[in-house]
């Protein structure tokens, strides 16, 4: 805990805003688990842009759990022929926060 205090100061301190910081850390996250493989914030690759799942389960109250399902277990039918495979080395905890992260895009 006082570690991240510390990394989240000196990012506050270096001139980046605490948003910027919250952005920051899940994009990290889904570069590291090869999301980005796949997807982009902005534009289809050979999943859906994430701006784009946002838009689609903007206002559904289960598409956390939902999302979150889908990304640790993977599925198919919902963008295309095209399945999302099962994500074995993400954790329940990054998964929900790769979510979360993913329905604020825009």
């Amino acid at each position: 805990m006082k570690q991240s205090l510390l990394i989240a100061s000196v990012v506050l301190a270096s001139g980046f805003s605490a948003q910027a910081f919250a952005q920051a850390a899940p994009a990290d996250l889904a570069k590291s688990k090869n999301c980005m493989a796949c997807h982009s914030v902005q534009t289809k690759i050979v999943g859906p842009a994430f701006k784009d799942v946002a838009t689609k389960y903007k206002g559904q109250k289960d598409a956390e759990d939902k999302l979150t399902q889908k990304v640790l277990k993977g599925g198919s039918g919902v963008w295309g022929a095209i399945p999302m495979p099962a994500n074995a080395q993400v954790s329940e905890a990054e998964a929900r926060t790769l979510v979360k992260w993913v329905l604020t895009q825009k």
